[in-house]
């Protein structure tokens, strides 16, 4: 099979979406996202991280020097990333449980002790021309945070990493995409 060029992607535009778990979940990449779901606006320049990884256990014998079967242990889905525009749905996925009251144009936000499980469902989409993929964790939770740095040259960042967990569905998350190199026969 030879190389083909016009089958290089990249994500020059997109976003990250939170909704309710059971919210109205896209079918195509074409129709608007469901009112439930938010856009959490910028996100940095580095982007989006999509991480996949699986685990598998090796099953040795005495008369084998290498493994005779592998098993498959875990699965595990990740979504990392940075976002800059900072609003109550950032602010409030980055703090879970927390809670946003405006009196007299003052914002406070109490961050609990001991906040509850803050799962979600997550969306993801991202465009390179007329290419535009999404992709759906029909729940998910923030499961790792990076320190807010606030400097002089720099937005200040809320850095989040989602993990997926399997749903009632056996799948973990679902990729939706008009690319025509994905067709099948």
């Amino acid at each position: 099979m030879a190389n083909d060029a016009d089958n290089v992607r990249a994500g020059l535009d997109g976003g990250i979406y939170v909704a309710p778990i059971g919210s109205t979940v896209p079918t195509d990449v074409t129709t608007a996202w469901d009112a439930a779901w938010t856009e959490l606006g910028f996100m940095s320049e580095d982007g989006v991280e999509l991480n996949y990884s699986t685990d598998v256990e090796d099953i040795n014998a005495w008369q084998a020097l290498s493994p005779v079967r592998r098993i498959l242990t875990g699965v595990d889905m990740t979504l990392g990333f940075t976002a800059i525009e900072l609003k109550a749905d950032s602010i409030s996925l980055y703090f879970p449980d927390s809670t946003l009251t405006t009196t007299s144009g003052v914002t406070k936000l109490d961050i609990p002790s001991s906040p509850a499980p803050a799962e979600m469902a997550f969306g993801l989409e991202w465009r390179d021309g007329t290419i535009t993929n999404r992709l759906i964790l029909p729940r998910g939770e923030v499961t790792e945070r990076g320190a807010i740095s606030l400097q002089r040259g720099a937005a200040v960042g809320l850095e989040m990493t989602v993990s997926a967990y399997a749903s009632s569905a056996p799948e973990i998350a679902t990729w939706l995409t008009n690319d025509p190199s994905w067709v099948t026969s």
